[in-house]
């Protein structure tokens, strides 16, 4: 389908700001050639899309370019959303685990007993319920970390044992603690606080959450995968999944945000109230997979 929006032109993915799965120039492209002006091209190109399989929407902005919408991907957000909203934390818990008893024997280690913990809360999300030991012969021994991690404090050290895969030596060093982009602990932490700051500015101008249809389908794609990902987390005691699927959430969701409030003269509408219920649904994901971690997830960051 994206070929086909795209045609001979250049066909991206629409941004945070535009209002479709899909943009493309091709009618800026074809105009010169056809000796017609860009936006009755447009309109052409429009009308024979709208009648395209698969195709929800085209949308003519600009000089003449198309936003093409799909035809499942309101219907997908509103559906996600609404089951996000309706299961809150208890989102993606399952029973792929129930009635089993899942024995962990783990040496004396800090990294090693982090990761059991994370693994016991993990577990229960599946109906399961993990036991922990120490002595031989070990069935969870990750690689250990090379000194002590409780200089980092509580979250950051918690992050470092487990964002690694259980093969790879984790890496005490400062990083953990800087806030900016490149450190994934804090793009989690941001992104969920966001969230809740976008609730808070709603509130404030006087409207709330509804879903609906929104061009976010990254967000919408990273958030409908977290139930198999806490599966595949529980089924495999590999946390570290759960915690790269937190960044893959929070490096959705974050393009999403400037475009939920009001901006300027703008007054609040269906789209915004689309977006902010998204943005909520990302939040509840980001807080619940932290509390799995054992990490705080702020309000305020």
């Amino acid at each position: 389908m994206r070929g086909r929006a795209a045609g001979a032109g250049r066909g991206d993915r629409a941004g945070a700001r535009g209002c479709g799965d899909y943009a493309t120039n091709v009618a800026l492209q074809l105009a010169r050639a056809a000796g017609r002006a860009p936006l009755d091209v447009a309109g052409i190109l429009r009308e024979r899309l709208l009648d395209a399989d698969g195709i929800d929407d085209v949308v003519v902005t600009g000089p003449g370019f198309l936003n093409v919408t799909l035809a499942d991907s309101g219907e997908t957000a509103v559906g996600l959303v609404a089951e996000v909203r309706r299961l809150g934390p208890a989102y993606g818990h399952g029973d792929a685990l129930a009635g089993q008893v899942v024995l962990l024997r783990v040496p004396y280690e800090v990294r090693a007993e982090v990761v059991a913990d994370a693994v016991v809360r993990i577990v229960a999300t599946q109906g399961g319920r993990a036991e922990v030991e120490h002595g031989e012969p070990v069935n969870l021994r990750p690689v250990p970390a090379p000194e002590d991690p409780a200089p980092l404090g509580a979250d950051a050290a918690q992050w470092a044992l487990l964002h690694p895969a259980p093969h790879d030596r984790p890496r005490i060093t400062a990083d953990h603690l800087v806030q900016r982009e490149a450190n994934p602990l804090f793009r989690v932490r941001y992104a969920h606080a966001r969230t809740r700051a976008m609730s808070r500015g709603a509130a404030r101008l006087g409207f709330g959450a509804e879903p609906g249809p929104v061009a976010a389908r990254e967000v919408v794609a990273a958030l409908a995968d977290h139930p198999r990902i806490l599966t595949a987390a529980a089924t495999h005691r590999a946390p570290d999944r759960l915690a790269r699927h937190l960044v893959t959430v929070a490096d959705a969701v974050l393009p999403l945000l400037p475009t939920v409030l009001p901006r300027g003269e703008e007054k609040p509408s269906a789209a915004h109230r689309a977006r902010l219920a998204l943005a909520e649904a990302a939040g509840t994901v980001l807080a619940g997979g932290l509390y799995l971690l054992g990490i705080d997830a702020p309000e305020h960051l």
